[in-house]
């Protein structure tokens, strides 16, 4: 259970667990785009997504409601983060690296929404729940995802 929870024990390295595990799901992002396209990533986030509540819910049973190696839910939330870099890869045909400023975009905005937990975010992170601990980072990746959309209409839209 402790290797699902924690990704592969990247959950496990320090500091930062909840940077490291964003890290470590960006190159599973990156090979399920290739192997399955956004439909794929789509499917594989839903299902990780249950088997990381359930993994959740598993080792936190008897203590700590959101232990800082748990970083399941980041992975689920980075990989949201990054649908926009999938989706406009498969809709323009092109390789998911030429558009690496959406690769960063969406960390760095990942990273920036689950610190800060703004609005509910902190809400979902609140719960005290196991669903609490992977919805603040579902929430965090969606409004990672917009943020890079937006950030990507600005560069197409007025600077280019």
């Amino acid at each position: 259970m402790k290797l699902i929870a924690s990704f592969f024990y990247s959950g496990y390295l320090r500091p930062a667990p909840g940077t490291w595990g964003s890290l470590a799901a960006i190159p599973f992002a990156y090979a399920l785009h290739q192997l399955g396209g956004f439909t794929l990533l789509v499917v594989a986030t839903t299902l990780v997504f249950a088997l990381g509540w359930w993994a959740t819910a598993v080792v936190t049973r008897d203590g700590d409601h959101d232990p800082s190696w748990v970083v399941i839910d980041e992975v689920v939330g980075q990989w949201i983060a990054l649908f926009p870099v999938s989706y406009g890869a498969m809709m323009m045909s092109i390789d998911t690296l030429r558009l690496y400023p959406g690769w960063i975009a969406g960390f760095v905005l990942f990273r920036l929404f689950d610190i800060w937990k703004p609005w509910i975010v902190g809400w979902a992170d609140r719960m005290g729940t196991p669903l609490g601990v992977m919805l603040d980072d579902v929430i965090a990746g969606v409004f990672a995802a917009l943020g890079a959309i937006a950030l990507a209409s600005l560069y197409h839209g007025v600077l280019m």
